[in-house]
């Protein structure tokens, strides 16, 4: 077993990057980064949905289409992914009731934990744009088909 401060003077000093190493490189893709972050975001209690309202229409008009059914984990979620580093932008809706400065530490902490742990990335910043308020009221009455 290698002991960490006989290794590298990176390594023994936490600075080094497990994605960077002398026998090679691991390239992570946003599209990675994105999935875990939009996850992570949904664990959290108080967040109702993610995106924008655009995102959210269209998101809505794709669970209608056949085969549509699969929730879009990255809805909402833009990420920056460099060599060691990433940064995070989120939009959510959270439910009506909830301490939304509460909700938005909870899930910068559980995205910023998640990212690291499973891709070795820093995470620089998780900026949170809170799009909306889910009341309950939103919900839309199926309208009766027009033709039978």
């Amino acid at each position: 077993m290698t002991d960490i401060t006989s290794a590298s003077p990176e390594i023994a000093s936490g600075t080094s990057s497990a994605l960077v190493t002398d026998k090679g490189r691991t390239t992570i893709a946003d599209s990675v980064v994105a999935k875990i972050a939009g996850i992570a975001t949904r664990e959290i209690p108080g967040v109702h949905d993610m995106g924008s309202g655009a995102s959210r229409a269209m998101g809505a008009l794709r669970d209608r289409l056949p085969g549509g059914t699969q929730t879009n984990v990255t809805r909402g979620v833009s990420v920056e992914v460099g060599e060691r580093q990433a940064a995070v932008d989120i939009d959510i809706v959270c439910e009506y009731g909830v301490r939304i400065v509460d909700v938005a530490d909870a899930v910068r902490r559980n995205i910023t934990d998640r990212v690291q742990d499973m891709t070795g990335l820093e995470i620089t910043e998780v900026n949170i744009a809170v799009d909306d308020v889910y009341t309950g009221e939103d919900k839309q009455e199926p309208q009766p088909e027009r033709v039978q």
